[in-house]
């Protein structure tokens, strides 16, 4: 059974920098896409970005392009997202989740959180 964990977030100021990490493991790991998701406190979970895990290909949320950045190593079976410019409306619980057929995510990984202090 693949196991999904998150690493990297905490406190940081706006317009600062951070970068998640999430490892899976498992016996086998080749999921069709992963995708990075948040939820702040009293919303719904959103999907930020997605990244296929042979092509490479991505594609991020409206409210994330052009600061936000999804990368995989396969080796390591690791997927990353890369946070700029961070805003005080970034804070939230960020899951990463992986999916074996397009557009669904079976697998989730316990949050790690993110403050974007003002």
């Amino acid at each position: 059974q693949v196991k999904l964990v998150e690493s990297g977030g905490g406190l940081v100021q706006a317009g600062g920098s951070l970068r998640l990490s999430c490892a899976a493991s498992g016996r086998t790991f080749s999921p069709y896409s992963m995708g990075w998701f948040r939820q702040a406190p009293g919303m719904e979970r959103k999907l930020l970005a997605i990244i296929n895990w042979n092509s490479g290909s991505t594609n991020y949320a409206d409210s994330v392009k052009g600061r936000f950045t999804i990368s995989r190593d396969n080796a390591e079976n690791t997927v990353y997202l890369q946070m700029n410019s961070l805003k005080p409306d970034d804070t939230a619980v960020y899951y990463c989740a992986a999916g074996q057929v397009a557009g669904h995510f079976g697998t989730w990984g316990q949050g790690t959180q993110v403050t974007v202090s003002s």
